[in-house]
């Protein structure tokens, strides 16, 4: 109010623009009069006039008003999905078997919109980054609830054994968990929910296994598998043919409970319009798919 006195010059003026009296506007120079100690307009014949004190003040609320503005322009413009960011935690994997139809989808509809991806080496840091407001989402493997986050499943993933085509297993429309007892294979990230998933629903059909090879994503157990390092139990990736053809065979598992994949968020209801346009977007994609 008191910028737009300073504006039009008039206190009668900035009343009837606001719908209020003129002394409603006269009290509210006088209270910030008050507070800073200081004269802030000078009544002249045809209106008022701020002072110095007043000029500097004029200028400083200006300069925030402005600012105030240029957030609400970009607060509008991250809701019509123009602007803004989206942060995600996950790895290359995850992008190509994933997201990769979704990104361009999303690329389409809204190209002012940042995608950032970041490597977060486990889902404890995931979850720590959502927490801090670090990180938007997080594609995971679903656990155990954890306090403050939500997880969202998204799609559930069968196991798979890759093998070379010349494997003696490899012309088996299935294995049983009886089939790959004793089956010495490449190892998944030990400290990985994935692997433990996975420990967890042989430990189930009562099958342990010896491993020869660790390695750090599931892509790579492939690779390997493919090139006859040894044998690997993966999730059935999108993307990925079941059962296998070419060099690398995949047997499906049925007995083995399938991986449960999606999205952790801190909030839903907190979600940028962006964010949660392309969550629902890779979950749209994901069905589809």
């Amino acid at each position: 109010m008191f910028v737009a006195v300073c504006r039009a010059g008039s206190l009668s003026a900035v009343a009837r623009d606001m719908g209020c009296t003129q002394s409603a506007v006269s009290q509210h120079v006088k209270r910030l009069e008050r507070e800073t100690g200081v004269a802030l307009l000078e009544r002249q014949p045809r209106g008022v006039v701020p002072t110095q004190a007043g000029r500097v003040l004029e200028a400083a609320a200006a300069e925030g008003i402005s600012g105030l503005d240029l957030a609400v322009r970009q607060l509008r413009d991250l809701v019509a999905g123009a602007s803004g960011y989206v942060r995600v935690a996950t790895g290359a994997t995850t992008v190509r078997h994933f997201m990769s139809d979704a990104v361009v989808a999303f690329r389409q509809r809204h190209p002012e919109v940042n995608l950032e991806f970041r490597t977060v080496s486990s889902g404890r840091g995931s979850f720590d980054a959502l927490a801090d407001g670090t990180l938007d989402l997080a594609w995971i493997t679903l656990g155990p609830p954890v306090r403050g986050i939500e997880q969202r499943p998204v799609v559930e993933l069968p196991w798979v054994l890759a093998v070379r085509s010349d494997d003696p297993l490899a012309e088996r429309p299935y294995a049983d968990a009886a089939d790959v007892r004793d089956v010495r294979l490449i190892r998944l990230p030990p400290n990985s929910a994935s692997a433990a998933h996975l420990d967890a629903a042989c430990a189930e059909s009562g099958v342990r296994f010896a491993h020869d090879t660790s390695v750090a994503d599931w892509d790579t157990a492939l690779l390997l598998a493919e090139l006859g390092v040894g044998r690997a139990i993966v999730p059935a990736l999108p993307g990925l043919p079941v059962p296998g053809a070419g060099t690398l065979r995949l047997i499906p598992l049925p007995g083995l409970r399938p991986l449960p994949v999606g999205w952790a968020v801190r909030r839903w209801d907190a979600l940028s319009p962006p964010a949660r346009a392309f969550a629902d977007l890779v979950v749209e994609m994901r069905r589809q798919g």
